[in-house]
């Protein structure tokens, strides 16, 4: 029997192949976005993804059928993540990981770019 860890690494390298591979056949759409019909940003459309993956689940449960709406969820999180701190950067010189900082203080960091840009785009799309 696997224990958690063997699970949880298992489980982890299975939507990160998984989001490679999609990745390489979409042209890193979600990170560099066509702008075809859609004008968002890659954060905004990474979250209109996940909007509709959260609304599948919200409908239909999660059952054998929409099991791979959470590892769409995982990965549609991770490139979230990418698009934000992708963001962060091209607005500012500063690096997020400045040199000298502790671990948890990089973490602080990135934890708090989630954050900004949460509060931004709720105060501009009038969540407050």
């Amino acid at each position: 029997m696997k224990n958690s860890s063997d699970k949880i690494k298992e489980v982890g390298d299975y939507v990160v192949n998984l989001l490679l591979e999609k990745n390489k056949a979409y042209g890193d759409s979600a990170l560099n976005p066509a702008n075809i019909f859609a004008k968002g940003s890659a954060v905004d459309s990474l979250c209109c993804r996940i909007d509709d993956k959260l609304m599948r689940i919200k409908n239909k449960g999660i059952d054998d059928k929409t099991e791979d709406t959470l590892v769409d969820l995982i990965g549609y999180f991770i490139l979230l993540k990418i698009a934000i701190e992708n963001n962060s950067k091209s607005q500012s010189n500063e690096s997020v990981r400045a040199e000298g900082d502790s671990v948890q203080e990089r973490l602080r960091k990135e934890d708090s770019l989630l954050y900004d840009y949460w509060e931004s785009s709720s105060t501009n799309q009038g969540r407050k």
